[in-house]
């Protein structure tokens, strides 16, 4: 009989597979992402050794030591607070993640994570940055996302095209999608200018694309304009997909569409728009193998780095990057996608 390694679903099920079949299931994900990404395979060596970090016998893996990444955070001063539920305010989750996690980077974040709801409140929200800075060595960045959808109404001033779509408007929903994205780049502008006075090292424009490529697209051009600006604020973009949905279709940034953009071009237009850093994402199928999916991320995020000029930093957590979609993210499936990410899709952080 066979022997069977101890592996996971794409839901996080723990399940046991013989090294043929995750083999073969690696060589699956990988198809998949070269014929949807037009991304270049993995060679032999790289799928044997995919295959070697999937069949490793330690419950948790690592990298080989000259191989490390940078680690980043998004919804940084959430995660303690709001998702763990312990109390302690954001200066003291800055701390932690300096102090004992021994973080790279940090991000100040609002509970209410999206630019247009922190416009309200963005002399307070330079005042802690301005504090953060006082207080900590590690590079501070301040997040949020675009979520272009929160212009529409009620809460917003702009039609919402989900719902003129379905109704046949679709010149109605492209100009909406126009306004909102106008709207959405001005506010990203603002306070993104709020937040590099008050001694901001970077900024973060997380889950890109959620509301479609006009929401993509307004990221794009806030980047554009702030990179310009403050030459000396790291900009980072985080995607929200690994293609971005065509909600507009006609959308072009610096020439290039950015409707159905994948990770190797959606990084050449994070760099047109002077961002410092590009954030991958690709998404986890829950009915498919962790070694289908990892194997599939990693050769997207391979094809990535192959034509990146800029550092490809992978979105890593629950439910993108090849990790299980669970809320809590098991450590033997973290660490082996931090391996392979690192160690064959050349990435230069998580």
């Amino acid at each position: 009989m066979s022997q069977k390694y101890f592996t996971r679903m794409g839901d996080g099920e723990g399940v046991w597979m013989t090294k043929e079949e995750i083999k073969n299931d690696v060589i699956a994900g990988m198809e998949d992402a070269v014929v949807r990404g037009k991304s270049q395979p993995l060679d032999d060596s790289e799928i044997d050794q995919l295959v070697e970090i999937l069949t490793m016998p330690e419950k948790n893996v690592s990298v080989e030591r000259g191989n490390e990444g940078i680690v980043t955070f998004d919804a940084g001063t959430l995660k303690l607070p709001i998702r763990s539920g312990i109390p302690v305010d954001r200066s003291t989750t800055l701390l932690i993640h300096e102090r004992i996690l021994c973080s790279d980077t940090m991000e100040l974040c609002n509970t209410d994570y999206s630019y247009k709801a922190i416009k309200n409140i963005v002399p307070e929200e330079g005042m802690a940055m301005e504090q953060a800075q006082m207080n900590c060595i590690m590079p501070i960045f301040y997040g949020a996302m675009p979520n272009m959808g929160l212009y529409t109404k009620p809460d917003g001033p702009v039609d919402n095209w989900a719902m003129l779509l379905p109704e046949g408007k679709i010149k109605e929903a492209m100009a909406a999608q126009e306004e909102a994205a106008e709207l959405c780049k001005n506010d990203m502008i603002y306070i993104g200018s709020v937040m590099a006075e008050s001694g901001a090292c970077g900024l973060q424009f997380d889950t890109c694309g959620a509301s479609g490529d006009a929401d993509a697209y307004a990221a794009l051009g806030a980047a554009k304009v702030l990179s310009e600006k403050y030459p000396d604020v790291s900009i980072t973009m985080g995607m929200a997909n690994e293609f971005h949905l065509g909600m507009h279709g006609k959308l072009k940034f610096e020439g290039q569409r950015v409707a159905g953009q994948y990770p190797a071009k959606q990084v050449k237009s994070v760099e047109a728009a002077g961002a410092h850093s590009y954030g991958c994402v690709v998404n986890t199928n829950s009915s498919k193998s962790f070694a289908w999916n990892l194997s599939r991320s990693v050769t997207y995020v391979k094809e990535a780095t192959r034509v990146a000029n800029i550092p490809v930093l992978v979105n890593a957590g629950m439910g993108v990057g090849g990790i299980p979609l669970t809320n809590t993210s098991p450590t033997d499936a973290t660490t082996r996608v931090s391996k392979a990410m690192l160690e064959i899709g050349k990435a230069d952080g998580l």
